[in-house]
């Protein structure tokens, strides 16, 4: 009798050791998500409180420093003449130390092809310029890369090279003479300037 409650025993000892050991399913109950309903109509607004957008802030790069970058010049109506093709032609702007063309840059140099082959006599000159952080020396040859880019970009969508030509003026022309990054972002740019 004994071994039996023994045997018992340690059979039941056994059997509380395995159940306890194991781990308990949580049982989630899964809902079903909710419906989706369409949006409320808005009440039409009074054209008297009608009004045009409000510039968007600028947009920041994304660069181990959050660098700010200068917001882009909106589109601009079709050139009928060289002196409005000056005021339709939009800077382009660059990260800290680099000249490659970012998407906003390069969407913005399509538009100032678009204007350029409408006006196929119009020669311009592209303008690189860079922040005052860096040597003179680097400064003249980083701003040489970004025009050369800008000249490029240019080209590949079918202006003619003989309508472009490039200099740089290193950290010489600051469009803001801050010591700041929001400055500095300001003064990493291309310029295209109508020459005849």
């Amino acid at each position: 009798m004994r071994k039996r409650i023994a045997g018992c025993l340690v059979v039941l000892s056994l059997g509380a050791l395995v159940a306890g050991g194991c781990a308990k399913k949580d049982l989630v109950k899964e809902e079903p998500p909710p419906p989706v309903t369409a949006p409320a109509p808005e009440a039409a607004k009074p054209a008297q409180e009608a009004r045009p957008e409000a510039p968007k802030a600028p947009v920041t790069e994304q660069t181990p420093v959050r660098e700010p970058v200068v917001a882009q010049e909106p589109a601009r109506e079709t050139p009928k003449a060289s002196g409005d093709l000056q005021g339709l032609l939009q800077k382009i702007y660059f990260n800290f130390d680099s000249s490659d063309l970012s998407e906003d840059s390069r969407n913005l140099l399509t538009r100032n092809a678009e204007y350029l082959s409408k006006q196929p006599s119009v020669k311009i000159r592209i303008e690189g310029n860079c922040d005052e952080r860096g040597s003179d020396d680097y400064n003249m040859a980083l701003g040489e890369r970004r025009a050369k880019a800008a000249k490029d970009y240019l080209v590949n969508l079918g202006i003619s090279s003989e309508r472009i030509s490039t200099i740089s003026y290193g950290e010489e022309k600051p469009v803001d003479a801050g010591h700041d990054e929001a400055a500095w972002a300001k003064n990493r740019r291309d310029e295209f300037v109508v020459v005849k």
